[in-house]
């Protein structure tokens, strides 16, 4: 099967402040774009979240996933041991703790590869990311993050 690309892009107007993420998934012919909008939250949350809701909306499983964000918090977390030393300490102390612990049950459900992108440096789909990721932090019509609101990013989930 071929593998699905998955684009993602997070954004917020102050960090914190209003929020968004923008996805592209392609494989093949068929292309799919995501986004949305939460009225405080930051933008390390904002690049997560895009790689989950990107994985979550892959129906295939056990899919090749190439994964393509402009984040380095993300992708060092991955792709440098970062989110498994997390663990061994104790994934609730960290910051985001709430979207990690989603990442990891939705990863174990594809073949995952990240790779860094240098945002706004003209590639046409992180490119395409930011821009819904910009739009969705500037909807009149925000949700809510209410884990963020309610520990500011750092709490224990137990």
């Amino acid at each position: 099967m071929e593998p699905i690309n998955l684009y993602t892009d997070g954004s917020s107007r102050g960090n914190p402040g209003p929020g968004g993420y923008g996805v592209v998934l392609s494989c093949g012919p068929h292309r799919k774009e995501l986004s949305g909008g939460f009225r405080n939250t930051t933008n390390n949350r904002m690049e997560l979240l895009a790689v989950i809701v990107g994985l979550e909306a892959i129906k295939r499983q056990n899919a090749q996933v190439n994964v393509y964000s402009d984040s380095s918090y993300v992708v060092k977390a991955v792709n440098e041991g970062w989110l498994s030393n997390w663990q061994k300490k104790g994934l609730h102390k960290q910051k985001n703790a709430d979207l990690w612990e989603r990442f990891l049950v939705i990863s174990r459900k594809h073949q995952l590869r990240f790779f860094w992108i240098k945002g706004h440096a003209g590639h046409p789909e992180n490119e395409r990311c930011d821009q819904l990721a910009t739009t969705a932090a500037m909807s009149d019509s925000l949700a809510v993050d209410r884990w963020f609101e309610e520990n500011g990013g750092v709490g224990n989930m137990l």
